[in-house]
């Protein structure tokens, strides 16, 4: 039996929607249409138009383009169409898996379907174009915020404006057409892991649009505002073990399902040009709207984001396929939560949490066994995520006297890792893309980690010129490169703990 509306009065395994979110019609244009915002943001409208009503029901955009893929001949769309566009979220925590099946979803398009996606974005109905496209989706220069004007997404989509390949060309060509429409704008919302995500998007918005047609520039800066927002909530890649346990459990053959943790939040700047769903109004709890979301970015970015590509890192060198494996072994454990406390918390100032809590939930988040999410898959993009993830807390340590050597250590595991070979002489599939320029630092200065370090500084795209020249930032990334060379990740944790008299727990 497949997963579909006709088949929806069969299933008894899971919460199904009901004709509120079914019959809504479109209110939501949403850029990057994976796993993530299947399990956070559609959940959420779907929940709302359940219980509040409203016409927010979402298209989801494909990019494949800006992924460097192919179009697909077949895919998410012809999955999500064969099943009336519903999906089930299966929440599991260890051995205890709760499934819901999602009525939000309208459509899926792939992004060479130009005309059909800017006839949605550019319709009255459309109130918010949301985006999770990852960092590298956003055609910028991670240490600058700025748009990376000779990326060939940009230089395409500026000199064809009217069939854009990249997210950042979708949103300027549908402001564009609202402008001369003289249509109110949509708001676009980002919820991808960027520090002040809405600032920087709308940095790049502008940036395209002054290259592309200033006086357009200078209308978006007038009128359509960019709210910043901070997601969190765990969703590994799904993977056909999943599916197969999920159909299995839900009675129907879904192959659009996604599998998630039992936590979620969403804190989100509250300022719309227009309608938005009450998100904050259902009763799912951790949504908030506020007027500062930066603090809450900073401690997810840091303290989540941050020790979870440390785990992704180290862990994978030392041959874990997944965090829970990886967070299972008393050294790691041990560094990540030392991390969190030593390290971390002095740069995280957010009023109203509980940080040692919020911290304490991380171990356990990290624990959950039902999410098989691997290490490998939080280790790709390192050049798009090291800035925010463990940069800028480096130097917010270099600027308040906090002394950050793990994530020194986090950061020349990086270095290894980008090598493209672990500490058993095995091949890394390194995804990132600047991997090439990776590749080329260590074959070009193999022989000495000092040269390997200095190569990695001078990339401005990543290093800010203060952290870049700070000597004993420098000599710590060769200090702990030349360990994790040497005597591999687990004698190089150990030796740290010894040296900074860290009590294994």
């Amino acid at each position: 039996m497949k997963l579909n509306r006709s088949n929806l009065d069969k299933i008894i395994a899971a919460s199904i929607p009901n004709q509120r979110n079914l019959n809504a019609q479109v209110g939501i244009v949403h850029l990057g249409f994976g796993a993530f915002h299947r399990a956070h943001q559609a959940l959420i409208t779907d929940v709302t138009m359940k219980e509040l009503g409203g016409d927010w029901k979402i298209v989801g955009v494909n990019n494949w383009r800006a992924a460097g893929k192919p179009i697909p001949e077949t895919g998410t769309e012809q999955e999500f169409a064969q099943q009336d566009n519903l999906y089930t979220v299966a929440v599991g925590e260890n051995e205890s898996v709760s499934l819901e099946v999602i009525g939000a979803v309208e459509e899926v398009l792939f992004s060479n379907q130009v005309e059909k996606i800017l006839a949605y974005m550019t319709s009255e109905s459309v109130k918010i174009v949301s985006l999770t496209i990852t960092e590298k989706g956003y055609c910028h220069h991670p240490s600058s915020g700025r748009l990376d004007v000779n990326h060939p997404l940009v230089v395409h989509d500026l000199a064809n404006i009217d069939e854009p390949h990249s997210a950042i060309g979708f949103l300027v060509a549908a402001l564009k057409i609202r402008k001369e429409q003289g249509i109110t704008p949509f708001t676009p919302l980002t919820c991808d892991n960027l520090p002040e995500n809405g600032h920087v998007l709308k940095q790049v918005v502008l940036d395209f649009a002054e290259q592309l047609e200033p006086e357009l520039a200078t209308w978006i800066r007038d009128n359509v505002q960019f709210p910043c927002s901070m997601v969190d909530r765990i969703v590994p890649q799904t993977t056909e073990q999943d599916i197969a346990a999920i159909s299995k459990q839900l009675g129907a053959d879904d192959q659009c399902c996604v599998s998630t943790e039992p936590f979620l939040q969403w804190v989100i700047e509250d300022k719309f040009n227009n309608e938005r769903p009450l998100w904050e109004q259902t009763s799912i709890s951790n949504i908030l709207l506020t007027d500062d979301v930066i603090p809450f970015e900073n401690m997810k970015l840091r303290l989540l984001n941050g020790t979870h590509s440390s785990i992704a890192y180290l862990g994978y060198l030392a041959g874990y396929q997944t965090v829970a494996n990886t967070i299972a072994d008393p050294d790691f454990k041990t560094f990540i939560r030392y991390l969190m406390d030593k390290e971390i918390s002095p740069s995280v100032h957010v009023q109203g949490i509980d940080l040692e809590a919020y911290k304490d939930q991380l171990i356990e988040r990290y624990q959950n066994t039902a999410l098989q999410h691997r290490t490998w898959q939080i280790a790709m993009d390192g050049s798009q995520k090291l800035p925010q993830r463990f940069l800028q807390t480096i130097q917010y340590g270099v600027e308040h006297n906090v002394s950050t050597p793990g994530l020194a250590l986090a950061v020349a595991a990086w270095m290894k890792y980008v090598s493209g070979v672990d500490e058993r002489g095995a091949a890394i599939d390194v995804r990132d893309p600047m991997a090439s320029n990776f590749f080329h630092i260590w074959q070009t200065h193999a022989e000495s980690l000092d040269e390997v370090v200095s190569a990695f500084l001078k990339l401005d795209t990543i290093f800010s010129a203060q952290l870049a020249s700070n000597e004993v930032f420098k000599q710590q990334l060769v200090e702990y490169l030349d360990q994790l060379t040497q005597l591999g990740v687990k004698q190089t944790l150990q030796r740290f703990m010894q040296t900074h008299s860290i009590q294994i727990k």
